[in-house]
């Protein structure tokens, strides 16, 4: 574990809140992720589940959370089931949780090995269960089509036990994952810290002929060396023309001057996110049209961040952004202001220029969980990402930072991170 540890009382709340909402007699089952494949004998870095992380804090494969709050015998209500290792294991792959660590770790007093899982389920806690909560992967963008361990799982589980009533855990979980305990907000603002560090790292090291690899290994060597496991999420080091490809992420390219670089990055701590984007210069220093672009982005962004308060929905606040964007690209020249007056508001103009959303809830998933119709609360953690990308000029620019939403306002877990032209360009030419 790189990370410093987290103490169990962020898992003991974060249980509490989820059983809050279950239906009386109900039980509750999370499974870690698989180990993914890749050919051979060899495997992906396994990556675990965010729920069961959520709920846990562990972080080892194999490991199954069963909840039962209506349970008779109290030490059924949390129940959790860890792999057992053996001398061959440790051998091969290190130290395995003992029921003791998992115990520390979780706040779950009742530990079994998982080898005991059905035996265990069945004999002390499905029957007297009326509902049977599940895990569906449940977000607004597309889903993957890979059979999952969870859909293998509610196969079984309704093989096995056919007449219970089966629930989804999801809608919960996007409830309450949604607002930040004061815990998790230093988490994400400490990935944040991390990343300031990289990007301050690579600003006075770009220069003409650097490529966006070396770009990547740098942030990556930042991130490492501050308890990092790494990038967040597929990082985009995007010079040129290729930053106007939206997830363009093969960063094998050359930075020329003249160039801009956009940079979508983020380091994880403890299993959190963080998710910046800038714009920089290859040169160290904007030519006029860049900068102009450059600032009207950074208006934007700075009258969205305000917007997103508890007044708004993410539904309204999108809408509200569009039109922000909308003036910009006026008074660029990129749109003209009779057209827009006469656009379709089902299609609007600035599309063309500024084709995705700006904000999305963060946390353990870089896309964290929480519903875009729901009003914004104090607790909930934003990206807020505005950007124009004018293929035929080469120029792509975002710049995006995370908030979390307060009572009074919010929190720009970013604000030391350089943004101004000035300041960028005064730190890449400080070499």
């Amino acid at each position: 574990m790189r990370h410093k540890p987290i103490k169990s009382k962020l898992f003991e709340k974060n249980r509490k809140k989820f059983v809050k909402d279950l239906l009386p007699n109900s039980i509750a089952v999370f499974n870690s992720n698989d180990i993914m494949p890749t050919s051979a004998d060899g495997t992906m870095p396994f990556v675990q589940h965010s729920d069961i992380y959520y709920l846990t804090g562990i972080a080892q494969e194999e490991t199954i959370l069963v909840l039962f709050p209506d349970a008779k015998d109290e030490k059924y209500r949390e129940v959790l089931f860890v792999k057992e290792t053996n001398e061959h294991i440790k051998v091969w792959e290190g130290e395995k949780l003992t029921k003791e660590a998992a115990t520390k770790q979780s706040g779950v007093q009742t530990v079994f090995w998982t080898s005991e899982f059905w035996s265990i389920l069945q004999r002390f806690l499905i029957f007297p269960a009326q509902n049977v909560y599940l895990t569906t992967n449940e977000h607004t963008r597309q889903g993957v089509e890979t059979e999952t361990r969870d859909d293998r799982f509610r196969k079984e589980m309704q093989h096995r036990f056919p007449l219970h009533n089966y629930q989804r855990s999801a809608p919960i979980l996007h409830k309450i994952r949604a607002i930040k305990e004061k815990t998790e907000v230093e988490l994400i603002r400490h990935a944040c810290s991390i990343t300031e560090k990289g990007f301050r790292r690579i600003l006075p090291f770009v220069k003409d002929g650097v490529m966006e690899y070396e770009i990547e290994a740098e942030l990556l060597h930042e991130f490492i060396i501050n308890r990092s496991k790494g990038f967040a999420y597929e990082p985009i080091i995007a010079a040129g023309e290729n930053a106007c490809v939206l997830h363009y992420v093969q960063n094998d390219n050359v930075c020329r001057k003249g160039d801009l670089i956009l940079f979508d990055v983020g380091a994880e701590y403890a299993g959190y996110a963080s998710d910046m984007s800038r714009t920089i210069p290859v040169s160290g220093k904007f030519t006029t049209r860049q900068k102009a672009v450059y600032n009207a982005v950074l208006r934007v962004q700075r009258e969205a961040m305000k917007l997103l308060n508890p007044s708004n929905t993410l539904d309204e606040y999108h809408k509200e952004v569009g039109s922000l964007m909308e003036k910009e690209l006026i008074d660029l020249g990129l749109l003209n202001k009779k057209e827009v007056k006469n656009q379709d508001p089902n299609n609007p103009l600035y599309k063309k220029y500024f084709m995705h959303g700006t904000t999305h809830h963060l946390g353990i998933n870089v896309h964290d969980y929480g519903a875009f119709d729901k009003k914004i609360e104090a607790g909930m953690v934003f990206t807020v990402e505005p950007g124009i990308y004018i293929p035929e000029e080469k120029i792509g620019i975002r710049l995006e930072n995370d908030i979390v939403i307060t009572k009074n306002g919010y929190d720009d877990l970013m604000g030391n991170i350089p943004i101004e032209v000035e300041e960028i360009e005064d730190l890449m030419n400080s070499k």
